[in-house]
């Protein structure tokens, strides 16, 4: 069984909508949430509603179709699940090109031949809603948008009103409505939602969401149009990542309140190639452990820079791991926090530069990039 939960566009509730299905299915049956990314921040919503601990993103860029059938096939495996249920990205055509399907909800869709079930904020709507529907399913006849959820709905009256038009004139089904709440709303930051692993209070409003879903959507109907589709066919030769290293190298990882931001792709292909990978927190920890190299991944530091700066031991600990010439590899929040300081807090100064948060986001996009010399994640050219 698969389904993929898509919006019309950004900010229709889809995080609340499809973490709260995924809570409540959760109840009855073992489902494995995957996210059309990149994304850190919504897998660990989806990781606490269905207590997985294995968060699978889905990219039609950093993947070709094969690859994204044997990584959603895998991690039904691995976690012995019976539904997989992709949340997808924006809105369902949204990618990287005005035309293509590169980056978008709809090239998974397509990828793994599963029925979609279309999210639209109804506020003001009625017989545009149908139209709206309509347009997303002729667009693109491949991508099999089999329901709808309304969100944002203002009574029942409303919703009946808006289910008729939908099924008469676009011939969709209609398998729920979300009443207006504020209670939905998910706070957000300047990289997006707020990380589930940052605060477990985010549990409570996840609760909160399975409620209203239990209320207002038909998930046996949902389930069965989950049921109507064909198995994934994988190739057999397929491989998600090269396995080329035999040298067994230990690697510290940053995990901790500050740093969370992690594909667990990233973790298990480093492990395929003979890695042991040891966690630590820049936040408690007095010292880097004993390994060979670091991978400082994202996350908020900008937010603990005052307990990050007052933890000096750590802070020289790292430099000096720098300093006798071991390889660490930042990226996001972890480059930050390597610099010299962030907003005048001291950091690592492994970066010799200061760094600085600005009130608007300087760029956020995929990037291709081209290696001017072998280095430590990528060959020349």
């Amino acid at each position: 069984m698969r389904i993929v939960l898509a919006g019309t566009g950004s900010a229709v509730g889809k995080t609340t909508i499809s973490t709260g299905i995924m809570k409540v299915l959760s109840d009855e049956m073992n489902v494995q949430p995957f996210k059309v990314g990149p994304d850190y921040i919504d897998p660990s919503y989806h990781s606490l509603a269905t207590k997985k601990t294995l968060l699978e993103i889905l990219t039609h860029f950093f993947m070709n179709e094969d690859q994204i059938r044997s990584s959603f096939v895998r991690g039904l495996e691995i976690s012995k699940a019976e539904i997989g249920i992709i949340e997808g990205v924006r809105g369902l055509y949204e990618g990287i090109s005005p035309t293509g399907d590169v980056g978008n909800t709809a090239s998974i869709a397509k990828a793994l031949d599963a029925p979609v079930i279309l999210i639209l904020n109804a506020r003001s709507l009625v017989k545009s809603a149908a139209a709206v529907v309509l347009g997303f399913k002729t667009l693109d006849p491949n991508v099999k948008i089999e329901g709808v959820i309304l969100n944002k709905v203002k009574g029942k009256r409303h919703y009946l009103k808006a289910k008729e038009a939908i099924e008469k004139l676009s011939n969709t089904k209609v398998i729920g409505g979300i009443p207006r709440d504020d209670d939905l709303i998910v706070k957000e930051r300047h990289l997006g939602l707020v990380p589930a692993l940052e605060k477990e209070r985010i549990a409570n409003d996840i609760n909160k969401w399975a409620n209203v879903i239990r209320e207002n959507i038909d998930l046996d109907a949902l389930k069965n149009i989950a049921k109507s589709n064909s198995k994934v066919k994988t190739d057999s030769k397929t491989e998600l990542w090269t396995s080329e290293n035999k040298k067994k190298t230990k690697i510290a990882v940053a995990l901790d309140e500050a740093f969370n931001f992690y594909y667990t792709e990233n973790f298990e292909s480093l492990e395929d190639n003979n890695a042991k990978l040891i966690y630590f927190s820049p936040y408690k920890d007095d010292e880097v452990p004993d390994v060979d190299a670091l991978y400082l991944g994202g996350g908020y530091p900008e937010i603990f820079a005052k307990e990050l700066e007052s933890n000096q031991s750590m802070r020289k600990s790292i430099n000096k791991f720098h300093n006798n010439g071991n390889p660490i590899y930042g990226e996001c929040g972890g480059l930050l926090y390597l610099s010299k300081s962030i907003d005048g807090f001291k950091m690592c100064d492994v970066i010799p530069h200061p760094s600085k948060m600005t009130d608007k986001v300087q760029g956020l996009s995929y990037v291709i990039a081209k290696s001017n010399k072998d280095n430590l994640i990528s060959k020349k050219g």
